[in-house]
């Protein structure tokens, strides 16, 4: 088993197609696969109708400015450079969705329904039928290909930028048309580089939070959407304690801006443990009711062969998350976790990512927890 990098097992040229978003991490990668050879184009998706003109700091990204940046990274590597609208795709497939999601009541990750339906589904379809064979991203993954070809998904070497749970959506197919080069260093090694390589987005910030919401306000950006609906915020007997204007801009674990009038009889704080669109009410207790130890995800993905009985692995449910002893088991299409330690705060709608040490198994969407 080799650690798949660049270039293939076979030493083929490919035609590359190099999605730069105009940070630094993207055009290292281009540049990489660019050095080992093979037949490079950039592209910049245009992923919103009105762009903004700069980012707002670290906030965000896909403005105007990040188009910029990514053109003269291109020039600077050399190779031919094309901006692909997917606005209308990006706001059907991931925008939309994460307001609905939020509309049922659940916590959507929208960077893992990016890389699934844009990066590796609308980009990559587009690729491949102009005869490009493979996509190349800045993501801090790795790709191990085995003799028979087959591949695995596994973390980057930097953990702390280790990016595989929002990639834990790519299915074999899409995997065997993906190109991660930065998977076995580091960021800071990543930014030398860049320096090396005179490339001027060598210092630029990391984008962070959505980067449709690029002010951070998710609860605005929910209320232009949703607007107001005035509901209850009830303990778990059912009494109820104050009142919201939407239960969107709660989540699973909230403690801050609850707006309840009386404190708790023993005094403690108290946390949003449910949130119910169906009677537009939120559900508030002690933290320790927020203690999960099973789950149910629906909408697998599999980065490989779907396990068969139950296995033993380890799972993560956020982006940033520690991941914790469990077993799996897929029972009539939904994935069955049972965890060795309970894990606070756990909502539907986000991703549980699992693990065989350092290979990605696969994905579900949290469906329900107990």
């Amino acid at each position: 088993m080799s650690d798949h990098m660049l270039p293939p097992a076979n030493g083929r040229r490919l035609r590359v197609l190099a999605a730069m978003s105009g940070g630094v991490d993207s055009a290292v990668a281009a540049a990489r696969a660019v050095e080992a050879g093979h037949d490079v184009v950039g592209v910049h998706l245009a992923l919103s109708a009105k762009p903004a003109t700069l980012r707002e700091g670290a906030r965000g990204c896909c403005t105007i400015e990040d188009s910029r940046d990514a053109r003269r990274a291109a020039d600077v590597i050399g190779i031919p450079f094309y901006v692909w609208d997917m606005a209308e795709r990006f706001r059907e497939d991931v925008m939309d969705d994460f307001v609905a999601e939020y509309k049922a009541g659940r916590t959507p990750n929208p960077c893992l329904r990016c890389n699934e339906k844009i990066k590796f589904a609308a980009l990559l379809d587009k690729a491949l039928g102009l005869g490009f064979d493979a996509v190349c991203t800045g993501h801090y993954a790795r790709i191990v290909e085995h003799p028979d070809g087959s591949r695995e998904l596994h973390r980057s070497v930097d953990m702390g930028k280790d990016q595989s749970y929002v990639l834990g959506v790519l299915d074999s197919d899409q995997l065997a048309h993906a190109m991660f080069p930065l998977g076995g260093d580091t960021k800071g090694d990543v930014r030398l580089e860049a320096e090396r390589r005179d490339l001027a987005v060598a210092k630029k910030p990391d984008s962070h939070d959505i980067c449709f919401i690029a002010d951070g306000d998710t609860q605005g950006f929910l209320a232009k959407h949703l607007g107001t609906e005035r509901g209850d915020i009830v303990d778990a007997s059912g009494t109820k304690l104050g009142e919201h204007d939407g239960a969107y801009a709660y989540t699973i674990g909230q403690r801050k801006g609850l707006r309840i009038g009386h404190p708790a009889a023993d005094g403690k704080p108290r946390y949003v443990l449910d949130i119910s669109p169906v009677n537009n009410t939120v559900t508030v207790g002690p933290v320790e009711a927020l203690d999960v130890d099973r789950l149910v995800g629906i909408r697998p993905r599999w980065c490989g062969p779907a396990p068969a009985g139950v296995v033993d692995c380890t799972a993560q449910v956020r982006a940033h998350g520690e991941e914790t002893a469990a077993v799996a088991e897929v029972v009539d299409g939904q994935v069955r976790v049972r965890l060795a330690e309970p894990i606070r705060g756990i909502a539907r709608g986000q991703a549980v990512v699992l693990y065989a040490g350092t290979r990605v198994i696969g994905s579900a969407t949290i469906d329900a927890t107990a």
